[in-house]
């Protein structure tokens, strides 16, 4: 995956949570303990931080970039980028915005060679793509939950992502199914949703 399909995910998340601006944001995300505002922080966190580990000429493959990082609530996200609730979604969306236009740049020059630390093993940019992309779409299918919004990503940018990142996932069924299969929010024929999931980020 590459930097346009960074860059289509979150355009395509942003048009869609641009209709509920004005909805409560502090509703659940779905399934998930989040609200809506923190599940939103989350995807940009990840977005900033893929970007982060890009972005050095030599990164580590076994620790990440240092930033510091917390929670601002039990139970909450482990974050590095907040947003200040008075900028209200708006902001929000910017900064989400902002760190899918990060990601994007990074990937697109950052050297294809190029290996940087993810906890479930060092990736690649495209690999760091396609995590940023599984991150907004799938996240968009808990935060559509919560704000009430219709969400249901392009079947080429599902097909796509599970290919680079579950390459296990059965191929010949709704990729869209299957990535929130993969993603543990959904059951498959035959085959209850996994309890413990995780995606293979390895250089291809």
């Amino acid at each position: 995956m590459d930097a346009d399909d960074v860059t289509r995910a979150v355009g395509l998340a942003i048009e869609t949570l641009s209709e509920a601006e004005d909805r409560d944001w502090s509703v659940r995300a779905g399934d998930l303990t989040w609200t809506c505002w923190e599940t939103t922080e989350h995807m940009a966190d990840d977005l900033f931080m893929y970007a982060s580990q890009l972005s050095l000429a030599a990164p580590s493959v076994t620790a990440h970039v240092p930033y510091g990082y917390q929670s601002r609530r039990e139970g909450g996200p482990y974050l590095t980028v907040f947003v200040d609730p008075a900028q209200r979604p708006a902001g929000l969306l910017q900064v989400l915005e902002s760190c899918g236009g990060l990601l994007a740049a990074v990937v697109a020059t950052a050297p294809p060679e190029r290996r940087s630390f993810h906890n479930y093993g060092p990736s690649d940019p495209s690999g760091f793509a396609a995590m940023g992309v599984v991150e907004v779409i799938v996240h968009m299918h808990d935060l559509a939950a919560g704000l009430g919004l219709t969400w249901e990503p392009p079947e080429d940018l599902c097909a796509r992502a599970l290919t680079r990142l579950f390459p296990e996932a059965p191929a010949d069924e709704d990729p869209w199914a299957t990535l929130l299969w993969s993603t543990g929010r959904a059951d498959r024929p035959g085959h209850p949703r996994p309890e413990k999931w995780k995606w293979d980020g390895s250089p291809r």
